[in-house]
């Protein structure tokens, strides 16, 4: 498997950054080796969100442009965390009975390739947004 560079961020604040292989929304825990090396196992149902980034440096100042359409991408959802951050993106799957789903973010040149967003984690979702 290739190996996906990942930006874990948990339910209590903590960002951890490093790349994994083993993720599968189907599995309750996956290994990351962190950037300084270490290698751990992340439980799933801790985090926020798992996001599959570009890289890991990001741009914390850059706005999102959310206006894009996502041909394939599914149905156009907005997601509100419980700590209130706000993203809007594609699902093919929201099932709010699972452990979570994923999202393309509607802004394509974001750093995000794809966002894995924890069910428990949220807030409110909305679907079919325009």
């Amino acid at each position: 498997m290739a190996l996906s560079k990942v930006v874990a961020r948990f339910k209590d604040g903590v960002v951890m950054k490093g790349h994994t292989s083993s993720f599968s929304p189907n599995k309750n825990a996956f290994h990351v080796e962190l950037v300084s090396g270490e290698k751990i196992t992340i439980e799933t149902d801790m985090l926020k969100a798992l996001f599959f980034v570009k890289d890991f440096a990001g741009d914390a100042q850059r706005k999102d442009f959310y206006e894009e359409t996502i041909a394939g991408g599914g149905k156009k959802i907005q997601v509100k965390f419980k700590d209130g951050e706000v993203i809007i993106g594609y699902s093919l799957g929201y099932y709010p009975d699972r452990l979570g789903f994923f999202i393309i973010p509607a802004d394509t040149k974001n750093n995000n390739e794809r966002i894995f967003v924890v069910n428990s984690s949220i807030e409110e979702a909305k679907l079919d947004i325009k």
